[in-house]
């Protein structure tokens, strides 16, 4: 056998096997003076029509998210970062504002926080780590809006914090009572008789 005999037996084989993957797949041939060309056997509307019905039966369109309600986010302008919004909506993200934002709410909760702390240095710490976050805000040359949360004073907020702490009502004592003696282990086990 030549190498052209052997190319056009290869072609050949070639040839049957894409026509038998085609008539597998719905799709004939048709030979014109061009060479051969593909066409869908049947109308592919009619199809997907089928497919569609076939998966109503089955159910696999119950109980979908949006069943009967608009689509949201439809027919709206759009937005360059709405995945990021859509991100954080749908994992209730918080503390994602821009720093002079995400001051001024931590600046409204830090006396409750600090309310909450049992120990002084744990006042200072916050308290540092607060004005830290306050100064370092205001060193961002980024733009945005402006910070205007001040910083707070230390010692200030020690002696609020320890007053804050003296009017509150403390929390009565209760008196514990002792925990019934147990016997020992080897004195509890039955004697023989």
């Amino acid at each position: 056998m030549s190498g052209m005999e052997d190319q056009a037996r290869r072609r050949q084989r070639a040839a049957q096997y894409r026509a038998a993957r085609r008539s597998e797949a719905g799709v004939a041939e048709d030979e014109n003076d061009d060479g051969p060309q593909v066409s869908y056997v049947g109308n592919v509307a009619e199809q997907a029509d089928a497919a569609i019905k076939r998966a109503e039966a089955r159910g696999d369109f119950d109980n979908l998210a949006y069943a009967g309600k608009p689509i949201p986010g439809l027919g709206a302008t759009l937005d360059p970062d709405w995945w990021v919004k859509g991100l954080i909506e749908r994992e209730q993200l918080t503390g994602l504002a821009p720093a002079p934002f995400q001051l001024r709410k931590d600046d409204a909760a830090l006396d409750g926080e600090l309310d909450r702390q049992s120990a002084e240095a744990n006042v200072r710490e916050l308290l540092g780590d607060f004005n830290a976050r306050v100064v370092d805000a205001r060193r961002q040359l980024q733009g945005g809006p402006p910070v205007v949360t001040s910083t707070r004073d230390v010692e200030k907020e020690v002696l609020r914090w320890r007053a804050r702490r003296m009017a509150a009502p403390q929390p009565e004592a209760t008196p514990v009572e002792p925990a019934p003696a147990r016997r020992a282990w080897w004195r509890r086990r039955r004697s023989p008789g």
